[in-house]
C-alpha cells in the first residue's frame, strides 16, 4: 500500500485536474465534511461548485504532516473568483488565502475532513 503522503498527494492532483470519475479512487462512499456526511457524491457536488465559482482554483500544498492514519495539511490559494465567496463580494479580484484540513483516513480512502479557512485574510485583502 502506497504511504499516505503518496496518496494524499494523488488526491490533489486529481482536483486540480478535476478529473472527479477519480474521486473515488481517494474519497470514501460515506465521507463525513466538517461533521457532515456528504458521502462520495455530496463531496464530489461541492468541489465541482468550488471549481464554478473559482475557475481558476488551484491547489498547493504548503506543507503536509502525516500520523497515519491522519494527514494534516495546509493548501494555499491564489485565485480569482468569479462572485462572492464565503459570503464575501470578491467579484473577480485576485485574492490570496489558506486552508488547514485535516484527513481521516481508512482502507487508505479519506473518510472524513475537517477544514477551515482563512476568511480574515480575504476580508483583509478586500479592505
Amino acid at each position: 500500500m502506497c504511504e499516505l503522503s503518496e496518496i494524499y498527494r494523488g488526491y490533489i492532483d486529481c482536483l486540480n485536474r478535476q478529473d472527479w470519475q477519480s474521486l473515488g479512487d481517494f474519497v470514501d462512499e460515506n465521507a463525513v465534511h466538517n461533521g457532515r456526511q456528504i458521502g462520495l457524491a455530496g463531496y464530489r457536488e461541492m468541489l465541482v461548485g468550488d471549481f464554478r465559482a473559482i475557475p481558476d482554483l488551484r491547489f498547493t500544498i504548503d506543507f503536509l504532516v502525516v500520523e497515519a492514519p491522519k494527514v494534516a495539511s495546509r493548501l494555499v490559494f491564489d485565485c480569482t473568483p468569479a462572485g462572492e465567496l464565503f459570503g464575501l463580494p470578491v467579484n473577480g479580484r485576485r485574492i490570496r488565502f489558506s486552508e488547514n484540513v485535516f484527513y481521516q483516513f481508512s482502507g487508505g480512502l479519506i473518510a472524513q475532513v475537517w477544514s477551515a479557512i482563512d476568511k480574515a485574510a480575504i476580508e483583509a485583502q478586500l479592505g
